[in-house]
């Protein structure tokens, strides 16, 4: 793994930016996954732990529009959290106030690469990303 760039989330075609969770089986996996993507294509990659270093609400923007999907997409509402904030009928402004707020609520693993995102689950999802131009 190679040092990350000083803009973190930074991500064109000379470096994947992962979101990962260090304490979640299928981060990990996918971590696993875009390493050996990032090996064999000589790409440098960039590995946030979002929950230790949370998106801001101008980035959590630029992730939907890269991502290509409603921002409730992007929220795990299977956490309890999102049931004590009613997020449930919440309007996307205040869905993108409560992943800024709380990144656990945020979907997992994210991989960025050449302005384009995806969420590995499942991790199949990733392969549509990690493809060289």
């Amino acid at each position: 793994m190679r040092a990350a760039h000083p803009f973190p989330f930074y991500s064109d075609s000379l470096m994947i930016t992962i979101l990962h969770n260090p304490r979640c089986s299928k981060s990990i996996a996918a971590l696993a996954r875009t390493q050996q993507f990032a090996d064999v294509n000589a790409i440098a990659l960039n590995v946030i732990d979002f929950q230790v270093a949370p998106l801001q609400l101008s980035r959590l923007h630029d992730l939907q529009r890269q991502l290509r999907i409603p921002v409730r997409d992007m929220v795990r509402d299977g956490e309890a959290l999102f049931d004590t904030l009613h997020l449930a009928q919440a309007s996307d402004e205040i869905l993108f106030a409560a992943l800024a707020s709380h990144p656990q609520l945020l979907q997992r693993p994210i991989v960025i690469y050449q302005e384009r995102a995806a969420i590995g689950r499942p991790l199949e999802q990733l392969d549509a990303v990690l493809r060289t131009a």
